[in-house]
Formats: C-alpha cells, sequence, structure tokens
C-alpha cells in the first residue's frame, strides 16, 4: 500500500503552529493516508467521489477495478459506458471519465505535464477537462502527486473539521484562510487531521 509521505518535522511544525490542532494530533497520532500514485487512475478516482460519501465512492472503485484491472486510458476505453455505469458511476460521471481518457490517449491532454506544474496552474490546467473542478484537482495533488499544502475550501469534510475542532457554527472563507495559512507549508498534513476530525476522532 502506497501511503502520504510525512512524518515528525510535519507534526511538530503544525503542533508548534496550533493548539488545538496539537492536541488531535496528539490523540490521533499518525495517519496513514493512502495514495494512488498513478494520476490517471486517481483522477477517475476523484471523478468518482464527487458529492457522494467516502463509502458509496470505495464501494464503486472496487467495482470498477473488479471489471477493469488496473485502472488506465486503455483499460477504461475497453469498457462500454453501460459497463462503467453498472459499477454505480452516474452516467454524467461516465462522461467525464471517458472523455478524459480519449484526450490523454490522443494527446489532446498531457496529464505527465501536471508534475512540474505550481498548485495554481495544476487547477487550471485540469480545470480544461469537463467535470473536473477545483475540489478534483486539489484531491489529485493530495491523493497522487503528495503535494504538501493542500487545504480544500471546497471539502465539506475539512470545513466540518475546522468548525468542529475549532468550535464555529459558521466559517467563512476569511476565517478559513486564516487557519490555511497558519498550516502552511504542510496544509495537507492538517487537512489529514481535519478529515479525522470531522469523522469523530
Amino acid at each position: 500500500m502506497d501511503i502520504f509521505k510525512y512524518g515528525q518535522k510535519e507534526m511538530d511544525y503544525l503542533r508548534k503552529k496550533d493548539k488545538r490542532l496539537a492536541e488531535a494530533i496528539d490523540r490521533i497520532g499518525f495517519i496513514e493516508r493512502r495514495i494512488i500514485p498513478d494520476l490517471f487512475a486517481c483522477l477517475v478516482n476523484s471523478i468518482i467521489g464527487q458529492q457522494i460519501s467516502i463509502k458509496a465512492a470505495d464501494t464503486i472503485w472496487k467495482r470498477l477495478q473488479e471489471i477493469a484491472g488496473e485502472i488506465t486510458v486503455e483499460s477504461i476505453l475497453a469498457l462500454s459506458p453501460e459497463e462503467l455505469k453498472a459499477c454505480g458511476i452516474t452516467m454524467r460521471k461516465v462522461f467525464y471519465i471517458r472523455d478524459a481518457a480519449e484526450k490523454i490517449r490522443d494527446g489532446r491532454f498531457d496529464i505527465g505535464a501536471l508534475y512540474d506544474l505550481p498548485d495554481d496552474e495544476v487547477c487550471k490546467r485540469l480545470a480544461s477537462l469537463n467535470g473536473v473542478g477545483a475540489w478534483t484537482a486539489e484531491m489529485l495533488m493530495i491523493n497522487s502527486m503528495q503535494r504538501p499544502d493542500i487545504v480544500s475550501w471546497n471539502d465539506l469534510g475539512i470545513r466540518r473539521g475546522m468548525m468542529m475542532l475549532y468550535h464555529h457554527k459558521k466559517l467563512d472563507r476569511a476565517m478559513f484562510e486564516k487557519y490555511r495559512r497558519r498550516y502552511s507549508p504542510y496544509g495537507s498534513v492538517a487537512s489529514f487531521y481535519l478529515w479525522k476530525v470531522a469523522a469523530g476522532y
């Protein structure tokens, strides 16, 4: 299993910067955050996960792996839209996944070039694909590229985790940005703990 690489340095930094986050880190301990090293496979996984629960997304992902084997551009395009839909993927998401696969196969979208771009450019480049917005791009940067400083405003779990950690009834963008800047340059690791807090840990 591939996991996001972080360690004592990041944890100690976040502990020093934020007392409440320090308490969460001490309570929860080290988090093994599974990653999907292949960018295309992770893109498919992120599209599947849009606006559904983690549990539902995991179930669909396992079904897709059962029929496709390794998730590659070729294995996805070898399946019909109906076969993809049978895994539990909506037809809209089936279109997004197949469209991305076709653009990568034909060379219209160079997914490998993302590695050389800064975070904001990765978001812009991915936004040229149908059905890929900021959240999907941010999940790809965390869950495949292991970018160190991603805290997603677009993720309900992260916002819920912040509200629970700091006892806020509401969280506006300015407050969110204040915390995001505090966690930098290790925002991704802070995100792991916010997700755990949101899940009741």
